[in-house]
């Protein structure tokens, strides 16, 4: 007998044939000897209704009262799903955040786990209910409701799993797995049977829709092995065969390059004639860091007659934000600030960098040989990404994915 930890996305529980479909996946997972406790999203466009609500009401609204509405999408598909388990004669129980409770911190909108009871839910899995698990939601200690943030409740179920011990954590998403690049750009691409936690979170934030980032952070920090399937299969998770996201001990041959992802949510900003001096950067830098501006890919120019620019990439959703705070908060003098917006940033990841060489000189000639210019370029030890023109998205990934060989089957 396994304890296992399904997760069931949006589009998993669409509507009210969508549930059906999962009551049966975990009848199916019950009959087959498995503990099974189950983390649901809300129903394809419930929150994004329920956001809207209240911006209705009001642009600027209490956060409080806000993680109230927008946490009630995940109850009502709790408790429908419940009922669907019951028309098929098992047990089931729906548990809200407060009532496990699932405790976090007060940062409202965007909270974090800090700890969870399993008591209770040790003792429904022990008496045979299938437990049922609203995501995306917790409890301050003052008993107030909060929200993890958007895709929240793959953080839910990883933080559920660590904390029962769980054996697995499936997530069921609108895809079978993690493939080496977006196959709606790249038809070649193939399903990764086996990728590391460092190797997902990077394909994870830099771009990759597939997981949450903090929730393959968490996983890696728990050891809890995550799959990645699809929800629009009739196999369950014990069957079909995902993508495992695992330690990387587990993996027994390790390519050089796993998987391509690209970013399109990135904006570039240069501020122009600034004095090469130190502290020039913490001129620029700390101002947007107190105000939650995240800076990424950064280039400093040659300096020139004593001046230099300074470019660097952010969120698009900040760059007004940005932009305000150079005009406005920058003690430092400088010439202009250019932006870009027609840009995307091109990543690939791969354990094996560590230890081959010529892995960017590959991404470098591939690109230039198909006439793309490579305007910021940053590295990590298993990653490489660089900024180019949006226009060239699709032509980037398909180049780069042959490059490197990720169309053919590793065995």
């Amino acid at each position: 007998m396994a304890l296992i930890v399904l997760k069931f996305g949006g589009t998993s529980v669409a509507d009210i044939e969508r549930i059906e479909c999962v009551a049966d996946k975990i009848v199916r997972e019950t009959l087959a000897g498995n503990e099974v406790v189950v983390v649901v999203s809300a129903m394809s466009g419930v929150t994004n209704q329920l956001v809207d609500y209240c911006r209705q009401i009001s642009g600027i609204h209490d956060a409080s009262e806000y993680d109230v509405v927008v946490s009630s999408g995940e109850q009502i598909t709790a408790g429908l799903l419940c009922i669907a388990i019951h028309k098929k004669g098992l047990r089931a129980r729906s548990w809200m955040g407060w009532q496990i409770p699932i405790i976090s911190n007060d940062t409202h909108s965007k909270a974090r786990i800090e700890s969870i009871e399993t008591a209770a839910l040790h003792e429904r899995l022990e008496y045979g209910e299938v437990v049922v698990v609203p995501g995306f939601q917790g409890v301050t200690e003052k008993k107030r409701i909060t929200t993890l943030g958007r895709g929240g409740s793959d953080t839910s179920a990883v933080a559920i799993a660590a904390a029962l011990g769980a054996d697995r954590c499936d997530i069921y998403t609108d895809v079978d797995g993690v493939y080496t690049a977006d196959p709606r750009i790249v038809p070649e691409a193939r399903k990764i049977e086996r990728i590391s936690y460092e190797e997902m979170l990077e394909l994870a934030s830099l771009g990759s829709k597939v997981l949450q980032t903090r929730s393959v952070e968490m996983a890696a920090k728990s050891g809890v092995t995550i799959q990645v399937l699809s929800s629009f299969s009739d196999e369950v998770g014990s069957a079909l065969k995902g993508t495992l996201v695992v330690n990387e001990d587990e993996i027994v041959e390790q390519e050089i390059v796993t998987g391509i992802a690209h970013s399109k949510d990135e904006a570039k900003v240069t501020v122009v004639g600034v004095k090469d001096v130190p502290g020039v950067a913490a001129g620029i830098f700390e101002p947007l860091a107190k105000v939650a501006v995240s800076v990424d890919m950064i280039v400093q120019n040659i300096s020139v007659d004593g001046y230099t620019d300074m470019t660097f990439t952010v969120a698009k959703t900040d760059l007004a934000l940005a932009l305000k705070t150079l005009e406005e908060d920058m003690e430092i003098n400088y010439k202009k600030v250019i932006t870009e917006e027609n840009v995307v940033k091109i990543s690939v990841v791969g354990i094996g960098m560590q230890s081959h060489a010529g892995v960017a000189n590959t991404m470098f000639r591939t690109l230039g040989e198909k006439g793309i210019n490579i305007q910021v370029i940053s590295t990590s030890e298993i990653k490489i990404s660089v900024l180019i023109d949006s226009d060239y998205t699709e032509l980037a990934l398909r180049a780069l994915h042959e490059a490197y060989g990720l169309g053919a089957d590793p065995a």
